[in-house]
């Protein structure tokens, strides 16, 4: 199983209402972009958010984050969710909301 289908479903519904969204298969999960900017994926049963570098520590201190190390070291400003801390609608809703604030932020590619 390269990525959770039904965690990728569930990412789709949320940010359905949200202008410019793309897919793209990468990092062998798939990735969510908004304007062209990484903004979240799915990585195995992983949720991968793009947080930034103000809220990297706060969001990786919260249960069930960690770091981002897909390339070997840690990649600031991005951090995988465990399984666990995304049962209900409300956490992933609440890790993807983190992921729009600071994307937002950025200009479009």
């Amino acid at each position: 199983m390269p990525y959770d289908e039904k965690l990728a479903e569930r990412v789709r519904v949320i940010l359905k209402g949200h202008r410019g969204i793309l897919e793209k298969k990468m990092f062998g999960g798939l990735a969510f972009l908004m304007r062209g900017n990484m903004l979240c994926g799915v990585v195995k049963e992983d949720l991968m958010v793009r947080v930034g570098p103000d809220a990297y520590k706060k969001a990786i201190a919260r249960p069930y984050a960690r770091e981002m190390d897909f390339t070997g070291r840690p990649l600031k400003g991005m951090v995988y969710i465990g399984p666990a801390g995304l049962r209900t609608c409300k956490q992933l809703e609440s890790w993807l909301a983190r992921g729009l604030q600071f994307v937002k932020t950025l200009p479009a590619k």
